[in-house]
C-alpha cells in the first residue's frame, strides 16, 4: 500500500541522515505520525498563520519551501511527530500540529527532554495538544526511560502554559531574557516540569 510504501522510504532517509525516529503513537481523538518531507504543505497550511509562530517565538512560515526546510532541520533530527485528527474512517487527516521531544539545555546529567509543540489555530480550544502531550509524556517515561520532562514556554503563551498545568507539570520559575526570538527581541522563559515519580 501507499502508507507501507511511505513509511519505508521514511525510515531509509532516516538511517541514512542519522535522524531519530519514534514509533507511530495513539490517542483517543488523535494519532501521532513522526514528520516526514511529505508533511511540507500541511506545515505550511497551519505556519503561516501570523497567530500561530509568533506567540512561541518563530515568525510565520512564507512558503512550502521554507516549512520543508524547517522539516530537514529541526523535525527530522528530534524525531518530531505529526498531530493528526483520525477520521470517522479511522485513518488519520492532514497534520494539523507537531510535538517533538527535545534537548532540555538545563539539565545535561539528568534523562530528560524538553517537550515543544505547536498546532494549527482551526485546532485551538479543543483540547489536543493537552491530549497529544500527554500521549509523548507516558511514551517518555515508560517507553525512553525519561526521568524528567519540561516545558518551556514565553510568558505571552497562556495556551501553551495551560497545557503544562493539565498535564500536571509544577512551575517552576522564570529565566528572565532566556531566548532570541526572530524579531531579535530577548523574551523571559517559564519553566515548567513533571518528574516520572509525580507522572506515576
Amino acid at each position: 500500500t501507499k502508507g507501507k510504501q511511505k513509511l519505508s522510504e521514511r525510515q531509509e532517509n532516516m538511517k541514512e541522515n542519522n535522524h531519530t525516529e519514534h514509533q507511530a503513537l495513539r490517542s483517543s481523538r488523535l494519532t501521532m505520525i513522526p514528520v516526514s518531507i511529505g508533511d511540507a504543505a500541511d506545515l505550511y497550511a497551519y505556519a503561516k498563520n501570523p497567530d500561530v509562530g509568533p506567540h512561541a517565538g518563530w515568525k510565520p512560515h512564507e512558503s512550502v519551501e521554507e516549512s520543508r526546510e524547517i522539516i530537514e532541520g529541526l523535525f527530522l533530527p528530534s524525531g518530531a511527530w505529526g498531530i493528526h485528527e483520525i477520521g470517522s474512517d479511522g485513518l488519520p487527516g492532514p497534520m494539523i500540529g507537531t510535538i517533538a521531544l527535545e534537548e532540555d539545555r538545563f539539565r545535561p546529567d539528568a534523562k530528560s527532554k524538553e517537550i515543544g509543540y505547536s498546532l494549527a489555530k482551526d485546532a485551538w480550544g479543543r483540547g489536543y495538544m493537552t491530549e497529544a502531550s500527554a500521549e509523548v509524556i507516558r511514551y517518555a517515561f515508560e517507553n525512553l526511560g525519561m526521568e524528567i520532562l519540561t516545558i518551556c514556554t514565553s510568558p505571552v503563551n497562556r495556551r501553551s502554559q495551560r497545557v503544562a498545568e493539565k498535564n500536571g507539570f509544577t512551575y517552576e520559575g522564570k529565566i528572565r531574557k532566556a531566548y532570541r526570538i526572530y524579531t531579535g527581541e530577548l523574551r523571559d522563559s517559564l519553566v515548567f516540569s513533571l518528574t516520572k515519580e509525580e507522572w506515576e
